[in-house]
């Protein structure tokens, strides 16, 4: 028995792709930047230290002493000297008057008055210590400073940029068919498919 049977065959469509590839160019050019730093205003303000050394102990103590200071020790010498002699004198002129009461007046009195006064030595040192007196005031220094911002010029440059768009060339290189066989089939007069 013959089955009817329809056959199909089918070729794809070959198509070809002419592909030109986009071409771009972008240049970026750099800015041009001017930068100035004006120098800050410093202003400087400076107290000078002070040193004092007041040496007048040591001069004292070396007897190098002022005019001032001997005629005002010597003043003061004198009145106790004046003080003392007539406090010796008062004395001496009581005993005398009391010579009645025994003993040598005269005698001790003018050993008294003959003797001078005990010489004192002691080790020390000239001129004494801490006799130098120093003051020392530290200088000041103010500063002020006013910063000054920079100054900055910058001039943008636009990039360059060119374009060349890409192609596609579309080609055909097969076209698509379809062939149909019909076995164990046949047209009738009225169109219709029959088996023999």
């Amino acid at each position: 028995m013959q089955i009817p049977q329809i056959r199909l065959q089918s070729t794809p469509i070959k198509i070809g792709l002419d592909i030109e590839q986009p071409v771009q160019q972008i240049e970026q050019k750099a800015a041009v930047q001017s930068i100035e730093q004006p120098q800050a205003i410093l202003e400087i303000h400076t107290t000078r230290g002070k040193l004092t050394i007041d040496q007048t102990k040591a001069r004292e103590d070396m007897d190098l002493k002022s005019l001032s200071k001997r005629v005002e020790e010597f003043a003061q010498q004198g009145y106790q000297d004046w003080l003392a002699g007539m406090a010796r004198r008062s004395r001496q002129g009581t005993e005398l008057r009391h010579i009645e009461r025994g003993g040598n007046p005269l005698a001790d009195q003018a050993k008294q008055n003959s003797k001078g006064a005990e010489k004192h030595f002691n080790l020390g040192w000239i001129p004494s210590h801490f006799s130098v007196k120093l003051d020392y005031e530290p200088a000041q220094v103010e500063i002020e400073a006013t910063a000054q911002k920079p100054i900055i010029d910058a001039q943008i440059n636009r990039p360059e940029h060119t374009y060349t768009p890409g192609s596609i060339d579309v080609e055909i290189l097969q076209k698509n068919t379809l062939d149909i066989d019909f076995i164990n089939l046949f047209p009738n007069k009225t169109g219709e498919w029959k088996q023999r």
